[in-house]
């Protein structure tokens, strides 16, 4: 359900977060700019990651139901949200 960023998009991305740092006159670089580049193709990286994990954990839930759910039915819908979000929950990622 979750969608999945291409290398592409998570590169242009990194490009615009050093371009930001790099305006910023509260920001030193102590390190050579592509070396943080990369560091935040990997957080985004890592953090795609935890998201599909959770997503797949959602729809597992959904699947391990008695009666078969079809995905993509308003009741899908409602149980992936609470699954997913109670996910999120666990990790102290979801703010109200």
């Amino acid at each position: 359900m979750s969608g999945r960023l291409s290398r592409e998009k998570v590169n242009y991305l990194s490009k615009k977060v050093l371009e930001l740092l790099t305006r910023s006159d509260n920001v030193e670089f102590l390190d050579d700019p592509n070396e943080i580049r990369l560091a935040v193709v990997r957080a985004f990286e890592e953090e795609m990651k935890l998201y599909e994990l959770l997503d797949k954990r959602a729809m597992d839930k959904i699947k391990s139901q008695k009666k078969p759910i079809e995905e993509g039915s308003r009741e899908w819908d409602i149980l992936y949200r609470k699954y997913y979000n109670e996910e999120l929950n666990k990790l102290g990622k979801l703010s109200e």
